[in-house]
């Protein structure tokens, strides 16, 4: 999937946060919602003008943010506990 045709960034629109096309829903608040258990279908109930490809493209943009960053460590659960 070409993510692109789905997210870009707009300095005039949440500070350049990378965002859904014709929307002012950024990347980071849909992952949100899916991190804190909320489904494609409510996603797409209470967010109307998103379509399944873009949420499929919220997913690619990240998993490409993913593979290119490598600023990631996250701490052994030994050291956590």
């Amino acid at each position: 999937m070409d993510w692109r045709q789905y997210i870009h960034s707009d300095p005039k629109i949440l500070l350049g946060k990378p965002t859904v096309k014709g929307t002012r829903i950024s990347v980071e608040f849909l992952l949100g919602l899916f991190a804190a258990g909320w489904t494609e279908q409510q996603v797409l109930e209470n967010y109307p003008t998103l379509t399944p490809e873009a949420l499929r493209a919220v997913f690619a943009f990240t998993a490409e943010c993913m593979r290119e960053e490598s600023f990631y460590m996250l701490p052994l659960l030994s050291e956590t506990a």
